[in-house]
């Protein structure tokens, strides 16, 4: 075995001497592709399946499984050749041209390189190996990928949730590994099919429009998984947030304007974590109002949702309308028996993990008043924090019950990293509460104004464009998957993550808001012209035209109502002088600010889309990187 071992090496290096002597010879080139391919052989071929000779500059073109475009590999398909050995880092990542790469059905082991470089792969085919280690976190740079198979593995962890960030992806096949932790929203509108069956998947499936699409094999093999597209109903144990909102360590206030607690009692069992301050009398009152009542007939709703759990669906194309209208139908009594009894309705599946009980024994933080009601932030019994928004009668319109049931259905199906989950929503008595994930770290609205002085600088460029990219995409998200808008994006509305990224909050709520009732002044800067002085509600146009607004307020650190009214040639002139910077960043500020020109337009038609809005900030981000390439001497 050993002496065939270092046959082969010797081989290989005979190989690279034939290379080096045709490289030297008659002005002859050969591409380092050639030299790439042979180091990945020289590790992954330990039993030399690949019979790769080189006699003239460009044969490695003609080698199995290799094809060139322009003396450049573009495609390299080596499945079922019975490869054995690791995947060498820099080698065939060093094929920048490639498109299709195929390595499927061998014996290859070890963890997976980093692929970054491959930023023109379209089809990766890794499947069926032994590699092992967690999702390789530089596949999620390659944006071009509309295939990816990774199945029958031994990789493990999390799947991560920025895997919904491959806008392009048609298949993905991440089935028959070991992966763990919960499901992320997946919801690009060309994923067509999904295999996550196999591994060791919990808590319940999102609820996204792509993910509704599919049947439950596409699951299957996953015992902790529920939902209602699995069709198993999620038990009392499964949890109803991930880790990073429970066990954060959070700061008290959220917003500039929190200052002193507002606590609901506890009850006699909980005396120990009581507080003193004042009762937060209208969100007690919405709670006691109805608690008795919804105690009453939960019974009957746990009974009848339980019954409507046990339906079994046959799987398979012919019967897919069927279970629709049946879903649908489900849901809409689902709603009705909420409505009629008073209790917290949870979206997308989510097992419920509070009462109306365990929020009137909350302690509760104002964090803020906005246009449609106020806002604040729960700390519950079980040390779980969630943001509760109660929604002002005088300000929201009228609208029936089943119609905000419905809205909020709709508006909890809307799963994106950069949007803050909607949990629940709850309506009785004419009360109403939208209940959100707790979001640590502030808002945009502080990170720009709140704890700076006036001569302060506004945030660096590369600030500005990273919470303007998770903004857009976040946007661009809610126009591209739903009839729905935003309606009040503003910088009290951007909230920053765990990991400080930008997450749009609020979303959606201006459908309740009486178009009769004078606007703070704070919602108003952001207003599109044709919205304004008028009964128009807002378009999707409008949210183009705030989040122009917002860029500006961004780049300038000065908030919207201080901007003034310019030409696009002039405004450039007035984010230069506002951030008085070396004028080191100029070029990059212009494109900034030209995207910022063009969403704030006087007229709606001449705004573009906010998918191409985040197609235009997603450009100025890789000019730049090119740039700083170019720069460092990076190929």
């Amino acid at each position: 075995m050993h002496g065939g071992s270092r046959r082969a090496t010797a081989a290989l290096l005979l190989l690279l001497l034939q290379i080096i002597s045709l490289a030297d010879c008659g002005g002859s080139t050969v591409s380092s592709d050639a030299v790439w391919l042979l180091s990945f052989k020289r590790e992954a071929d330990q039993d030399n399946r690949l019979l790769y000779t080189l006699n003239e500059p460009y044969d490695y073109c003609e080698w199995e499984g290799v094809k060139c475009a322009q003396g450049r590999v573009v495609r390299f398909v080596v499945q079922s050749m019975g490869l054995r050995g690791p995947f060498p880092p820099d080698t065939l990542t060093k094929l920048d041209q490639l498109r299709v790469m195929s390595l499927r059905n061998n014996s290859l082991y070890g963890p997976i390189p980093d692929l970054s470089p491959l930023t023109n792969l379209k089809s990766l085919f890794l499947d069926h190996n032994n590699f092992s280690g967690s999702f390789p976190p530089s596949l999620l740079l390659l944006h071009r990928l509309l295939t990816l198979s990774l199945s029958h593995n031994n990789l493990s962890g999390s799947i991560p949730v920025r895997l919904t960030l491959l806008d392009r992806l048609i298949a993905l096949r991440l089935d028959s590994n070991n992966f763990s932790g919960t499901l992320p929203p997946l919801n690009q509108t060309a994923l067509k099919l999904l295999n996550v069956s196999n591994n060791n998947l919990t808590g319940p499936v999102p609820v996204t429009p792509t993910l509704s699409k599919l049947n439950a094999a596409s699951f299957s093999g996953n015992p902790g998984l529920c939902g209602e597209i699995v069709h198993r109903e999620c038990g009392s144990r499964s949890r109803f947030f991930g880790p990073a909102t429970s066990t954060s360590t959070a700061p008290l206030s959220q917003s500039e304007q929190s200052r002193g607690i507002l606590v609901v009692p506890a009850s006699a069992q909980t005396k120990r974590h009581q507080k003193t301050g004042l009762v937060v009398v209208g969100f007690v009152v919405a709670v006691v109002v109805v608690s008795g009542f919804g105690l009453s007939v939960g019974s009957v709703v746990r009974r009848r949702q339980a019954a409507a759990g046990k339906a079994v669906v046959a799987e398979g194309d012919e019967v897919e309308g069927v279970v629709e209208v049946e879903e649908r139908e489900v849901k809409v009594r689902r709603m009705e028996e909420a409505h009629r009894s008073g209790k917290l309705v949870f979206c997308c599946g989510e097992v419920q993990q509070y009462t109306l009980e365990m929020l009137m024994r909350a302690s509760a933080e104002l964090l803020g008043r906005g246009s449609v009601g106020t806002t604040y932030k729960a700390v519950l019994d079980s040390r779980l924090i969630v943001t509760v928004k109660r929604l002002d009668g005088g300000k929201s319109g009228g609208s029936d019950g089943m119609v905000f049931e419905r809205h909020m259905e709709a508006v909890g199906r809307l799963r994106h990293p950069n949007l803050v989950p909607l949990r629940a929503y709850f309506q009785a008595k004419g009360e109403r509460l939208v209940i959100y994930d707790y979001q640590p770290n502030g808002s945009l609205f502080n990170l720009v104004h709140g704890s700076r002085s006036a001569r302060a600088k506004p945030l660096h460029w590369t600030s500005c464009l990273k919470i303007a990219e998770d903004v857009a995409h976040g946007l661009a998200y809610i126009h591209q998957v739903s009839t729905l808008i935003h309606g009040n994006l503003k910088s009290s509305n951007v909230l920053l993550g765990t990991d400080f990224e930008a997450c749009i909050t609020d979303y959606c709520l201006s459908f309740f808001a009486d178009p009769s009732f004078t606007e703070d002044s704070d919602s108003a800067a952001y207003k599109a012209p044709e919205a304004r002085n008028s009964s128009r509600r807002a378009t999707s146009k409008s949210d183009v035209y705030a989040f122009g607004v917002l860029l500006l307020e961004l780049l300038t650190g000065k908030h919207p109502s201080q901007h003034p009214f310019l030409a696009p040639a002039d405004l450039q002139d007035w984010v230069r002088t506002m951030r008085d910077d070396d004028g080191s960043e100029d070029n990059r500020l212009e494109m900034l600010t030209e995207v910022a020109s063009i969403c704030s337009a006087t007229s709606p038609e001449q705004r573009p889309a906010m998918w191409q809005v985040l197609k235009m900030i997603q450009g100025i981000k890789d000019s730049v990187s090119m740039e700083d390439n170019s720069f460092t001497g990076i190929s």
